[in-house]
């Protein structure tokens, strides 16, 4: 069995990092939009860092979808950084660049939050 995702979030003025660790999968569902729920009001760029998450499965990357949603709605740009290559293809194929883009690192991914 796998240990449950653990999130932490860092908030810096209008940036907020979400930090995310272990697999992403249904029962992440408070890791991953807790997490979202708990970023400061007026933060406006959202970086979500997947470094440390080894497997996403389809429950755990409509998740992510739902808080990249969620995010655009709330106008917050999302940058995210970490993926494996396999994931970033994953996350190309489903389309998710409508609402974020994807990152090899958080040096880039904080260059493309502006």
């Amino acid at each position: 069995m796998t240990a449950p995702t653990k999130t932490t979030v860092e908030q810096h003025g209008e940036i907020a990092i979400l930090r995310f660790e272990g697999d992403i999968m249904s029962a992440s569902e408070e890791a991953v939009l807790g997490a979202y729920e708990r970023v400061g009001v007026g933060t406006r760029k959202l970086l979500l860092d997947f470094s440390r998450v080894p497997y996403l499965n389809s429950s755990g990357i409509a998740l992510v979808i739902r808080l990249l949603i969620a995010a655009s709605k709330a106008s917050q740009r999302t940058v995210c950084f970490g993926l494996s290559a396999h994931f970033e293809k994953v996350f190309r194929i489903l389309g998710l660049a409508r609402y974020t883009s994807l990152h090899v690192d958080e040096v880039a991914a904080r260059a493309a939050a502006g």
